[in-house]
């Protein structure tokens, strides 16, 4: 099977930095006008993809990624309840809570789970945690696109693209005859 070519392999190598091709390309020392055409064009090159594919799989097995860990960590994510990352209190509408006394400034207490206590699969959900000059900010990953990936991995979404014709009428087939003349 033939090598790739060092232009070729320098692609495979930058590809894998950012995994965009025309930036890959341009880096590889392919022309600006045609990187983008150029990078395409790799792509679909079945001794590049291999070479991609390969590498890929290498960096994965190292760093011990799997399907079924990035499926757990989607889980994670998508079924996280904020309430094991933050306690709050009784607020004007709710009087019944536990830690219902406003702080004095009308202020109803607001405060994150010490990192120490909140659960792995919890903390996993956090995407960050910041102060700020009104208090403590607390983000979460985003559940519905973890959802909407976790359902994709599982098959559960099933995308379906619809083909018609003009104005939305059918598809007509289109015959291509040939019409020859006898003279």
């Amino acid at each position: 099977m033939p090598e790739l070519t060092p232009k070729q392999a320098l692609f495979v190598n930058e590809y894998l930095v950012d995994l965009n091709a025309t930036a890959a390309a341009k880096r590889a020392g392919y022309s600006e006008l045609t990187a983008q055409v150029q990078g395409s064009r790799l792509l679909s090159n079945v001794m590049v993809a291999e070479a991609i594919a390969t590498r890929q799989a290498a960096i994965a097995d190292r760093l011990g990624v799997t399907q079924e860990k990035i499926v757990a960590e989607l889980a994670k994510i998508a079924f996280a309840d904020i309430r094991k990352a933050v306690r709050w209190g009784k607020s004007p509408v709710d009087t019944k809570s536990e830690n219902a006394d406003p702080n004095g400034l009308g202020v109803y207490p607001v405060e994150l789970v010490p990192s120490e206590t909140i659960d792995d699969d919890t903390a996993a959900a956090v995407s960050e945690v910041s102060l700020t000059q009104t208090g403590i900010k607390i983000k979460m990953h985003d559940k519905k696109s973890a959802l909407v990936d976790l359902g994709k991995h599982l098959g559960m979404f099933k995308e379906r693209v619809e083909h018609t014709g003009k104005d939305g009428a059918p598809l007509v087939p289109v015959l291509n005859v040939r019409l020859s003349r006898n003279n």
